[in-house]
């Protein structure tokens, strides 16, 4: 008789954690078995995402939110985008993980428990916003690849963990360090084990911000498994593709790092402007980093219908990368004219700010409300869609929302 091979305890309780429920005999699945209810899964049950979040891809998880899903000061898990480059780690205890400082600008290497980085490292708290470098992508002509992001590719979270930079300082780090790559537990689409879904990082200069954190918490709670449980990378203000998921190693690189979507086109646009549908020499591409100056109207939703003579509040987030957004505007007349809104300053350093305003309207008929930052240093949100780039990146346009006065 053959003998049976049974899948591992490790599994099963990820089976577990995705389906939201015990999987009563799971002892009895044998290895290679994907359970049913993971087949062809509900992912607003399996990741506990609002109903009106908006599915782009199952191979892998891409999902955005809607604009007015995002009204929330701190972004919920049930509303937050889920932006995938693999399948969801196959193995995942939180009380055997561990994380790998490596790479050829360590002094040593050195391997930390999760219970060893909670213990050792003074803990730190941010809100920090995310955005995929792809946010907007949709309204590129000529089209460009990828997941059609309208605009609800952002979050701005609570983000509880220890900085990187104390742990790269507790592990010793040359003077040729250059930048860092991090490594993951996520799954290629071929399911070669040698392949890496994606694995990106951020020079030392960024890396060794307050803010980067190496997050074990959101909002409070461990971190949903689709957001990258028990550990990721979380580097706010540039593209989220930085803040790796399900981090077990990070390699410090004497240059920069040449990991899975790092090279080629992947997350770099144009160095100089170029003609839309021009091509682009991989090596006249720049990699992205600080995010653009951008604003999101949350409410009210497109589409509403106030009675004549009555006011409109309108309230929203705005960001800028690296920067603050100093000035916050809306228009009724399709950028005719700008008034002022009213501006919050940061939580902390690359928080989003929250604006808000009351907008009247002369008479009745349709109206589109645009909102417009700008940043602290005087660069404004383009009225229209920004330049052309290969891979639809960086789309910081205003946002605009439709209204009716009866």
């Amino acid at each position: 008789m053959e003998r049976r091979s049974f899948i591992k305890k490790a599994t099963l309780s990820s089976f577990a954690a995705l389906i939201g429920a015990d999987i009563v005999f799971g002892s009895n699945i044998l290895e290679g078995y994907f359970p049913i209810g993971l087949q062809d899964p509900d992912p607003f049950t399996m990741f506990n995402k609002h109903k009106e979040m908006v599915v782009l891809n199952d191979k892998p998880w891409n999902i955005e939110a809607q604009a007015h899903l995002l009204d929330d000061e701190i972004t919920p898990n049930e509303k937050m985008f889920v932006r995938n480059n693999g399948l969801l780690p196959e193995e995942v205890n939180a009380k055997t993980w561990t994380l790998t400082i490596d790479g050829e600008s360590v002094v040593n290497s050195k391997t930390y428990t999760l219970s060893e980085l909670k213990s050792k490292f003074k803990h730190y708290s941010y809100q920090l916003t995310l955005e995929c470098g792809g946010n907007g992508r949709s309204e590129f002509n000529p089209p460009a690849k990828g997941n059609q992001w309208t605009v609800g590719a952002v979050h701005c979270a609570l983000w509880t963990g220890v900085r990187l930079r104390d742990v790269l300082e507790d592990v010793g780090i040359k003077n040729n360090a250059v930048y860092i790559g991090y490594h993951s537990t996520d799954v290629h689409l071929s399911r070669d084990p040698k392949k890496e879904p994606i694995s990106r990082g951020a020079p030392m200069s960024k890396s060794l911000q307050d803010e980067t954190l190496l997050a074990f918490k959101m909002n409070g709670k461990d971190i949903p498994m689709v957001h990258g449980y028990p550990l990721r990378l979380v580097a706010g203000g540039w593209p989220a593709s930085v803040s790796g998921k399900w981090v077990n190693r990070i390699s410090v690189r004497n240059k920069v790092h040449d990991g899975a979507k790092m090279t080629g086109t992947a997350y770099r646009v144009p160095c100089e402007p170029v003609a839309p549908g021009e091509k682009v020499k991989d090596e006249d591409m720049c990699i992205i980093e600080s995010m653009p100056v951008k604003s999101l109207i949350t409410y009210p939703k497109t589409g509403a219908t106030i009675s004549e003579g009555k006011s409109l509040r309108i309230r929203g987030h705005a960001w800028a990368g690296e920067l603050e957004v100093s000035k916050m505007e809306y228009s009724i007349d399709f950028g005719a004219t700008w008034n002022r809104c009213s501006i919050e300053p940061p939580a902390n350093r690359l928080a989003w700010q929250h604006f808000s305003a009351t907008v009247t309207f002369p008479k009745r008929g349709y109206y589109e409300v645009w909102a417009r930052a700008t940043d602290s240093k005087g660069k404004a949100q383009p009225m229209l869609l920004p330049g052309w780039n290969p891979k639809g990146y960086l789309n910081n346009a205003c946002h605009r929302i439709a209204i009716k006065v009866k």
